[in-house]
């Protein structure tokens, strides 16, 4: 039976979407006119390898990357999964990439858009015009004759997981990129199909790369369940990052404990994987201000799981997500050209994540560590992250009379760090 690999459980991700990173443009007249068959491609990856100091200084040693493969507009409509994106550059730009994280020690790990295809995918328009019994069509989830979309877009249509030629195409796709330096994989939208479907993908995927991390986007469910039945070694922890930011928002920390129960109990059989910011969300700092953000960091830095900190939360960027065209958009900025040039804004929230991500680095033992409450009022909380070991720390979340204040300290009482 295959275990999962071992060298997640000292990994802290920083997570880039790389299209809006880079300011290439995800939709409108320059966008097509930069993924035109014969365009130029641009050499956008290079943008982001001049970044990877950054992430090293942070404590970093991961870089979770979004979707990087040929699209039709914000990268989750992909039009070949062979292909880099020509808005980010070449394979050869991806091959500096990872010749510049394995320089530095650090871990890659992909966007895998494997649920869905854009309408615009060769594929697809196969299928469209042979139907659904065509060989084309048997790739495509098909409702009343029409091609199934994804949640309702138009844009995305839903690949048939179950049919084997699509499970043999995305385990060759995924295998290809580990070959090409690759060392896991995010399954976007992974609880679409249903786990069962997966397990013979990453099974194929394993047999090949057994320390590949895998890693799917599960929102909402059974989390264990899901894990045992695809066969993947985590999942996305949403129920912590919601429970984590509402009860900061709404001063009610028994929600944070509640959830903080459910996420030791998770780790009884798996380790999640752990944010509080994505590609998807508002921006933590939108959602509960700057000490609050730091906060919810110092929540992620000091419970089990494998953490990430999305771009930018690290400097107290801000942004809405909105449920329009473009409403992404604010939370996808463009980065700037060096890392020199961020200037003086965000280096409060930056110094709370050095401090935060060294603590967890000199604590290796937290990936698994469960949480005890010690005390705990709407505005008050403390709990105790204890390793397998006997190893502790000691939580102090509080925020009585408006106040954000948390303290870190180490099993014998002393204090390791303290914000407010």
């Amino acid at each position: 039976m295959p275990t999962s690999p071992t060298w997640p459980e000292h990994a802290i991700f920083w997570h880039v979407y790389p299209l809006g990173f880079t300011g290439a443009p995800v939709s409108g007249e320059e966008a097509r006119a930069e993924i035109a068959p014969g365009a130029t491609p641009y050499p956008r990856l290079r943008h982001l390898t001049r970044w990877l100091d950054h992430l090293v200084e942070l404590g970093c040693n991961g870089l979770l990357l979004g979707p990087v493969f040929a699209s039709a507009g914000h990268g989750y409509d992909t039009l070949d999964h062979r292909r880099i994106d020509p808005r980010l550059g070449t394979e050869e730009d991806f091959a500096a990439l990872v010749g510049g994280c394995r320089a530095r020690g650090v871990r890659l790990v992909l966007d895998g858009v494997f649920n869905h295809l854009s309408a615009e995918h060769p594929v697809v328009r196969r299928g469209v015009e042979g139907g659904p019994d065509s060989e084309a069509g048997r790739w495509l989830k098909w409702v009343d004759g029409n091609p199934r979309w994804f949640e309702g877009h138009s844009a995305l249509v839903e690949l048939d997981l179950t049919h084997p030629p699509v499970r043999d195409e995305v385990a060759s796709v995924m295998t290809h990129w580990l070959e090409q330096g690759a060392d896991g994989w995010r399954l976007d939208a992974a609880y679409a199909p249903g786990a069962e479907v997966w397990r013979p993908v990453i099974e194929r995927v394993r047999a090949t790369h057994p320390e590949a991390w895998i890693v799917g986007e599960v929102i909402h469910g059974d989390y264990p369940a899901f894990v045992s039945g695809s066969g993947v070694d985590s999942v996305t922890q949403y129920e912590l990052w919601k429970a984590t930011w509402s009860a900061l928002l709404d001063a009610n920390l028994y929600e944070l404990d509640h959830g903080l129960r459910r996420h030791s109990e998770f780790l009884d059989t798996f380790v999640p994987q752990t944010f509080v910011g994505n590609h998807d969300v508002t921006r933590i700092a939108s959602k509960v201000g700057e000490d609050g953000a730091v906060l919810a960091l110092t929540v992620l830095m000091t419970v089990g799981g494998v953490p990430s900190v999305y771009y930018g939360d690290e400097e107290g960027y801000t942004g809405v997500k909105e449920d329009r065209a473009g409403g992404d958009d604010a939370v996808r900025p463009r980065f700037p050209h060096e890392p020199g040039d961020l200037g003086t804004w965000g280096q409060r929230v930056h110094r709370a994540h050095v401090d935060l991500i060294g603590l967890r680095r000199r604590h290796p033992w937290l990936v698994r560590a469960r949480t005890e409450t010690v005390t705990l009022t709407n505005e008050h909380l403390v709990y105790r992250s204890a390793g397998p070991e006997g190893q502790s720390l000691e939580v102090e979340l509080d925020l009585r009379g408006g106040a954000r204040r948390a303290v870190v300290r180490d099993g014998e009482g002393q204090q390791l760090w303290a914000w407010g």
